[in-house]
């Protein structure tokens, strides 16, 4: 076969080894998982420190194991929150669906399996606390697959819990500045629901046709929107009232910062009426976490 008919013949049926690992990639959001071990190792130097010895923390290897175990579960949650919503992404997004395409269920079953079972047997090497915590997202993310997703707020709340976790986790096995990562925790926890929420905004028509029950299938887009607006006030109220208690002026001004692109979020949620708005809003979210990340180099 000459390497002509090869090529065409990879493209008809067997498409090249590469294009596999890259639909394993995209699966395991990749991406994300790196915004994860970023996140915790920015943290691990900015808030807990000492800030002095930045490169001895960088190549710590408890916090690379740390980081390691959660990324892991990270990832089989990915796996199977895939694995069960197949058909829904067919109609939201096409273009990303990877089981079934790319990797076959039962082999997506086994990676889903094996990367839980590496996370939870390094976190019970740890710490008996990281353990807890590790076991406690691998439940959490598979009864969210499985049943809460579709279910109004509590698939929402979920997510957020699982996200708040990752800083959480820090707080549980460094025992140190605890106050701040708690802070941020409950930062991402909030940035993190809201962006679900409008997230299933944007996904009401095919969540709706396999009758999944979120919130603005549920509600509606008005009283959805009203809800958030709840949200985000009282996470305002609640960021000052926490600066002022723990008389952190840097903190406080951090929080001063972030009202600019979160009034700009509200602004546009009020005018946002199509999946392109809230696609945008998703975006922006997004853009708010990665600022409050940032904010650690100043508290």
């Amino acid at each position: 076969m000459t390497p002509k008919v090869r090529s065409q013949s990879a493209r008809a049926g067997n498409p090249p080894f590469y294009v596999y690992v890259l639909g394993f990639l995209r699966l395991i959001r990749v991406q994300n998982l790196l915004i994860i071990v970023g996140t915790q190792y920015f943290a691990r130097v900015t808030l807990i420190g000492p800030r002095d010895n930045w490169t001895g923390l960088l190549l710590d290897p408890q916090l690379f194991l740390l980081s390691l175990s959660t990324v892991c579960i990270a990832a089989a949650g990915y796996i199977i929150n895939d694995y069960f919503d197949i058909k829904i992404d067919i109609v939201n997004k096409p273009e990303r669906v990877i089981i079934g395409r790319y990797l076959k269920r039962q082999i997506a079953m086994g990676l889903h399996q094996a990367l839980n079972f590496l996370g939870v047997v390094i976190g019970f090497y740890l710490s008996k606390w990281v353990f807890v915590v590790n076991v406690l997202s691998v439940t959490l993310l598979w009864f969210y697959s499985a049943k809460f997703k579709r279910q109004p707020f509590i698939g929402n709340f979920i997510v957020a819990l699982l996200t708040a976790l990752s800083l959480i986790v820090l707080a549980v096995y460094y025992r140190q500045q605890v106050d701040l990562l708690l802070i941020y925790a409950l930062f991402s926890f909030v940035i993190t629901l809201v962006r679900e929420i409008i997230k299933d905004m944007e996904d009401v028509k095919g969540d709706a046709r396999y009758g999944c029950r979120t919130l603005p299938i549920v509600w509606g887009l008005r009283r959805t929107k009203q809800l958030l607006y709840i949200i985000i006030t009282t996470f305002i109220i609640s960021l000052f009232s926490i600066a002022h208690s723990l008389r952190n002026e840097q903190l406080f001004w951090m929080f001063v910062i972030l009202l600019v692109p979160i009034a700009w979020l509200v602004y546009r949620l009020v005018r946002a009426d199509t999946r392109r708005d809230f696609s945008y809003l998703s975006s922006l979210c997004k853009l708010i976490m990665l600022i409050g990340v940032v904010s650690m180099a100043w508290v």
